[in-house]
């Protein structure tokens, strides 16, 4: 068609009538003169409208989808990365909240002993012949060799070896290990030793054995350090463990205290290096609370009836008595009178 004057001016007149007829049918609303005109042209292109809807929709769907797929994957991989890096956090907050709770136990230990420490975290457990670990302070921090180490529930062992941020503990397990060991509430003293961290078979981690044989000593004693001339490589006070068992040696002469210690040497996480010795040996003050005795339930009597006096009773209370031989009658009496 060829574009005309005419053509533009019936455009022109057909577009303003169209504006017209959308600005009057819009202004009357419900009441709009042109609402039987609307809803004649929702009959007719009504059913066009929903059949073209329906053949184009699932296209775009599709082209959407194609458009969007490496968007929905970066989100995706996105939100994969932050719930890593919650969970961690989590994690985190955990163990941090964990090692604040050891270390407040362990500054309350070392505050009862008055010793000075350096807190420190086991880094790794040697795996040789020896029973070690490795914490992550050393010479920088002021460590040295045969400073004693502590937990919060007690003996650790000693620092042997030193780096300038790493030092190397032996535990008061191990084999070569020995220990001036004192019992509670006696000045006996004794040379603790270590079995090998899990024992001997059966037997405790540790061993005591008294200086004087024919001191007393029983199962559930407790045990701390006596200290070392100069303080090293142990200082005093220092809680060990409890007498689990008592072995009599051949013909008499000596015994062995099997000692259950208070530090879990397998879970070692958080410990202290005492650097400076209390002032005062703290003898047993730095030892737990002694465990409370369960006490042990005392069978009741059943109370008699008021009104059944005892056999033998008489009726105003009193127990009446019988010759020794006199033998009681029976409940039931005799017919034959």
């Amino acid at each position: 068609m060829r574009d005309t004057r005419r053509t533009r001016v019936i455009l022109g007149v057909l577009l303003v009538a169209a504006l017209t007829m959308i600005t009057v049918d819009h202004r009357g609303g419900d009441d709009s003169p042109l609402r039987g005109l609307r809803g004649l042209g929702a009959t007719v292109f009504g059913p066009v409208e929903a059949a073209s809807a329906a053949i184009v929709r699932p296209i775009g769907n599709t082209f959407d989808a194609i458009t969007d797929a490496p968007g929905q994957r970066r989100r995706a991989e996105r939100l994969a990365r932050q719930n890593q890096r919650l969970r961690e956090q989590l994690r985190s907050a955990q163990l941090d909240k964990e090692h604040a709770e050891q270390l407040r136990r362990l500054l309350g230990t070392a505050g009862m002993g008055g010793y000075e420490i350096a807190a420190a975290r086991v880094i790794s457990a040697g795996h040789g012949y020896e029973d070690t670990v490795t914490i992550d302070i050393g010479g920088r921090s002021g460590i040295k060799p045969d400073m004693t180490v502590m937990s919060a529930q007690g003996l650790v062992g000693r620092v042997t070896r030193v780096g300038p941020a790493t030092a190397t503990v032996l535990l008061a397990t191990d084999q070569t290990s020995a220990v001036g060991a004192r019992l509670e509430d006696s000045k006996e003293i004794g040379i603790l030793q270590g079995n090998g961290r899990h024992g001997r078979g059966s037997e405790s981690p540790l061993r005591f054995q008294l200086l004087n044989a024919g001191a007393p000593i029983k199962v559930g004693q407790r045990i701390v350090t006596f200290g070392s001339q100069g303080q090293r490589p142990y200082v005093p006070g220092v809680p060990i463990g409890v007498v689990e068992r008592i072995e009599q040696g051949t013909g008499g002469l000596t015994r062995t205290a099997h000692v259950r210690p208070f530090v879990r040497y397998s879970a070692l996480d958080v410990v202290a290096v005492v650097v400076a010795p209390p002032k005062t040996d703290p003898r047993d003050s730095v030892l737990p609370p002694k465990p409370t005795p369960t006490p042990t339930p005392t069978p009741s009597r059943t109370p008699r009836p008021s009104g059944s006096p005892s056999p033998g009773a008489s009726p105003d209370g009193e127990t009446e008595a019988r010759p020794s031989g006199e033998r009681s009658p029976s409940p039931q009496s005799s017919t034959g009178e």
